[in-house]
């Protein structure tokens, strides 16, 4: 027993040796039950990690359901069992933790619907990482997905991050899904000119091009007859989604540069007006 200094009252200390072997054993419990919950979390995870994989779910989705909401849960649940037995009221602190996550739910109302549909776009899988997409307005290749974000780099080599819930509520073009992806080249020629010459000299500018599949083989077909053109329609596929862009640029270039050697003309607009009746002079 001693005196406290400040308050001039006896405090009995001999309690406290007691107290400490009494509660000693529910400590050692407590601490088993962590390092059981541990034990068991390292020795499951392989496991659960090969049925996912089975399922054809998607690697970061696995990454995400084993190493946080699996382990979280296993430690919440350990952490619940310990602190019962150290006496701690578990049941009280459920209900305050459940009152204070409702606040914290309400307050987080548009991170929770991206994670929501974080989790529909990895079960629904419309793209994955290192396809090419168009989404939002943003055209590149998906550099990462998070269960908040997807994340994409563009051909200027910028990061894109797209929340998921404008992901799934805006219209998606997957480049990639199908493999071979066909490039579109629009080209005008005048009325004058030859289509079956045109055609020709495109099939075969197109034809010595790089990245330019030969099967399918490129084709040139007639798309409209135009106010001042003969509009026509180069069409040529590549293997890649990546190499989209760069084949666009060049068959357009290397049309052009093929019709000039040729000398077939590609008409500008113009509007012929013809006058009857007009007096030769004006008073």
């Amino acid at each position: 027993m001693f005196e406290n200094s400040i308050l001039k009252v006896p405090v009995d200390t001999d309690w406290l040796p007691a107290k400490f072997y009494e509660v000693l054993p529910n400590i050692g419990t407590a601490f088993a039950i962590l390092v059981g919950f541990w034990v068991l979390y390292l020795s499951t995870r392989g496991i659960l990690r090969r049925i996912l994989i089975h399922a054809d779910f998607n690697e970061t989705l696995i990454r995400i359901l084993i190493h946080n909401i699996y382990l979280g849960v296993l430690m919440v649940i350990a952490g619940i069992m310990a602190l019962s037995h150290l006496g701690v009221n578990v049941v009280a602190a459920t209900a305050g933790f459940g009152i204070a996550g409702i606040a914290v739910g309400f307050a987080a109302q548009d991170v929770l619907s991206n994670i929501i549909a974080g989790f529909m776009i990895f079960w629904d899988k419309p793209f994955r990482i290192g396809q090419w997409v168009t989404v939002a307005g943003e055209y590149g290749k998906v550099d990462d997905i998070t269960l908040r974000t997807t994340r994409i780099k563009t051909r200027n080599n910028t990061f894109v991050v797209i929340p998921n819930q404008k992901v799934i509520n805006e219209v998606l073009i997957n480049h990639s899904r199908k493999g071979m992806t066909r490039i579109n080249v629009k080209v005008g020629i005048a009325y004058k000119e030859s289509i079956d010459k045109a055609r020709a000299v495109l099939l075969e500018e197109v034809s010595k091009l790089d990245k330019i599949l030969t099967h399918p083989a490129p084709e040139v077909i007639v798309e409209s007859l135009g106010d001042s053109s003969i509009n026509l329609v180069v069409q040529a596929w590549v293997a890649d989604a990546e190499d989209e862009m760069f084949a666009l640029f060049t068959i357009t270039e290397q049309s052009k540069k093929a019709l000039d050697a040729a000398q077939i003309q590609i008409p500008f607009p113009h509007m012929q007006i013809f006058m009857e009746g007009t007096p030769s002079a004006v008073q």
